[in-house]
């Protein structure tokens, strides 16, 4: 159960353990749920999806590197971070821990280890990451989605 819960934290930009799996779902449904409606159909997040990979590709070469991967997600780390009431020690772990763990998405993304991540790589993740999270398997991923993943994943 460990291996698709990495797949899937694998495409949003964090790793949940089991016991933290409802808020990764509240984190992924938060992430790509971009009209705020509270119901992300598959339409919805492949658009979300498309953007952020456009926006990641930052030399516009049809693939995103490992400096492109992680000078993203820090970015967005580093915002997170900014806004945490957490001490500044605790913050400082929290990014290396967090840019560590990166690299280690990066290279299971990158499956066919040709040091990039391609478009065809990054939505074949996002596809297993929407069925995964998908509970019902009706095409939208709801909160209600999100309490049965975390629930089928604590047992």
């Amino acid at each position: 159960m460990r291996i698709p819960l990495i797949a899937a934290a694998a495409s949003i930009g964090f790793v949940a353990l089991p016991a933290q799996a409802q808020h990764a779902g509240n984190a992924f449904l938060a992430a790509y749920d971009t009209n705020h409606d509270g119901k992300l159909p598959r339409a919805e997040y492949d658009a979300a999806r498309a953007g952020r990979f456009a926006a990641t590709d930052a030399d516009k070469d049809g693939g995103i590197s490992e400096a492109e991967y992680v000078g993203e997600f820090t970015a967005r780390l580093d915002a997170q971070l900014a806004a945490s009431a957490d001490s500044a020690e605790k913050k400082a772990e929290e990014r290396t821990r967090q840019i560590r763990q990166t690299h280690v998405r990066f290279g299971v993304l990158d499956t066919d280890k040709d040091g990039r991540i391609s478009r065809a790589e990054y939505d074949a993740i996002a596809a297993k990451s929407f069925a995964e999270q998908d509970a019902d398997k009706d095409g939208v991923i709801t909160a209600a989605d999100v309490a049965a993943t975390a629930a089928a994943r604590a047992n």
